[in-house]
């Protein structure tokens, strides 16, 4: 019967995340337990907010299930197969298909009654050569109960906040302007705010976790921003840098809009363009869904899936969101999704908002939507700061509609772009930054094959072949202890927990030169190896 518990256990209390837990006949409690111990270490979840463990109705009975849920004291919960088979999962398997009738027991098992797949289906130690010992398990997290979301001005309204269990649709916590316990929402996922100058801050480590290209600012830009520095008395004049941008681009200045990064840009489209139902399309840059939150909107999430190869199907966008957010070549997955496909999620109504910040990377730029005047609602959010090394300086801009870039700078503060940003935004339209920003596309392809072939040598890797952004995904066992060991070893990874649709088994590494990869690879063997066994094989 759905719902039926088997055994006690506590009130549930604050609690809010669902164990979902598959397991092959005669598997252990030991194992079944180790298992779900370890996955809740990897990803930093806390075992006392387990508020139960679930499964398919034919393993109730289960001694290794029910072993394991008996030792924190939470109850099994069980639920028919033919329900569990209507619940999307991002991880399904044609053989547990066959056999049990639904996908992934656990992955469909802890959604089911949730709304956001925290850590995704996890194999045992041993993987499918374990014979009757596999287990696999996945957790899912329960958002407080709210009475609606509410639109830009803070009216409640009446969209439901969690789209069914069977479509890869979530919905985040959410909470009018009003409300000031932002801290509280964003706990209730991955930690949107955590970047890749986090693994490096104070740290003297080779940096594969922020995807700035090396090297960088050259020389000649240094020297231009220098030359400005000069005018800092004058109050910044951004009209020959949104000139030179607007004519980079092939379009009319009133529809370029500078900002301080696109960080600034996301703040900009939160706070100003009105969004009743907005969606960002996971996994991707958690600020576009961070500025949203904070800006008092309930956030739809898209979550693509691993074995789609992380590519958008348009499809999965509900129809309802009037606005939407999805980068192009996407960060941290590194696909590149055809403009062709991204065009059908624009229509009269909604605003289509393509982050590019990595787009000058791809050869060619192809794909891009930058320059196209004839897609109803796009904006375009562009970044210097990846391939030109100005992190620090922050400057970016955005391409959109003159009336859309209207509401935008209407939001912005009075010269909200310094004077030294602004030489180095002219300076890098000029044509000589262009040809060498394409020769740097050209030599990262390279450099990002070599990455790629050298991680195909692990067994215990598993890398997004479709990368074409200037970093990689990679998925692996007990990424977090080997990304800690990777530190020791002198290399900085970014973690892929924080990406709401990943989970701990991912890490993020920036495309470097031959040679820093070359060392790179040494180091993940090193730290590969020095793994010790767990208990419980």
């Amino acid at each position: 019967m759905t719902g039926a518990s088997v055994g006690p256990g506590p009130e549930s209390g604050a609690r809010s995340l669902v164990v979902g837990v598959g397991a092959r006949r005669g598997a252990s409690g030991d194992v079944v337990f180790a298992l779900i111990e370890a996955v809740l270490s990897g990803a930093g979840l806390d075992p006392a907010d387990v508020v139960e463990v679930a499964t398919v109705d034919a393993k109730a009975d289960e001694p290794g299930i029910v072993g394991a849920a008996a030792r924190p004291g939470v109850p099994v919960r069980t639920h028919p197969a033919g329900a569990l088979a209507a619940v999307r999962v991002p991880h399904p398997s044609g053989e547990v298909g066959a056999a049990v009738g639904t996908a992934s027991v656990a992955e469909a098992a802890a959604l089911i009654e949730a709304d956001e797949l925290v850590v995704p289906k996890t194999r045992a130690p041993g993987g499918r050569t374990a014979g009757k010992g596999v287990a696999t398990c996945a957790v899912a997290r329960r958002f407080p109960a709210v009475d609606g979301t509410f639109d830009v001005s803070g009216r409640k309204t009446s969209t439901s906040p969690v789209t069914a269990g069977s479509r890869p649709f979530t919905m985040a916590a959410m909470t009018p302007p009003t409300h000031p316990p932002m801290r509280d929402i964003e706990s209730a996922g991955p930690d949107l705010r955590h970047h890749g100058d986090a693994e490096v801050r104070g740290e003297n480590l080779t940096d594969l976790a922020v995807n700035v290209r090396t090297h960088t600012p050259p020389p000649w830009l240094r020297e231009r921003i220098a030359a400005s520095l000069t005018s800092l008395a004058a109050y910044p004049d951004g009209s020959s840098a949104r000139a030179a941008v607007a004519g980079r681009h092939g379009l009319p200045e009133e529809r370029v809009l500078l900002t301080a990064g696109a960080a600034e840009a996301f703040v900009l489209v939160a706070r100003a363009l009105p969004a009743r139902c907005p969606v960002v399309v996971h996994p991707q840059f958690t600020e576009p869904e961070a500025a949203l939150r904070a800006a008092g909107h309930g956030v739809g999430r898209v979550l693509l899936r691993e074995e789609d190869g992380f590519r958008l199907d348009p499809a999965a966008v509900p129809e309802e969101a009037d606005l939407v957010v999805i980068g192009n070549p996407t960060n941290p997955t590194s696909v590149l999704h055809p403009a062709a496909l991204l065009e059908k999620l624009a229509r009269p109504g909604r605003t289509l908002v393509v982050d590019e910040a990595f787009m000058d990377v791809v050869p060619g730029e192809r794909e891009a939507l930058c320059d196209r005047t004839d897609v109803p609602g796009l904006v375009v959010l562009r970044s210097l700061t990846k391939t030109w090394g100005l992190a620090g300086l922050r400057i970016g801009y955005v391409l959109a509609e003159p009336e859309t870039v209207a509401l935008l700078a209407g939001a912005q503060p009075l010269w909200p772009v310094s004077t030294p940003a602004l030489a180095a935004a002219e300076a890098c339209m000029e044509p000589r930054a262009l040809v060498e920003a394409a020769e740097a596309a050209d030599r990262i392809t390279v450099d990002r094959a070599h990455l790629l072939a050298g991680l195909a040598e692990f067994s215990e890797v598993e890398a997004v072949e479709a990368a074409r952004g200037p970093f990689v995904l990679v998925r692996l066992e007990r990424a977090a202890e080997v990304r800690e060991r990777l530190r020791l070893l002198g290399f900085a990874a970014r973690r892929g927990d924080t990406f709401p649709g990943l989970g701990p088994q991912w890490l993020r590494l920036a495309v470097r030169d031959r040679a820093t990869t070359n060392r790179f690879l040494q180091a993940l063997d090193q730290a590969v190896q020095a793994l010790p066994a767990r208990s419980g094989r």
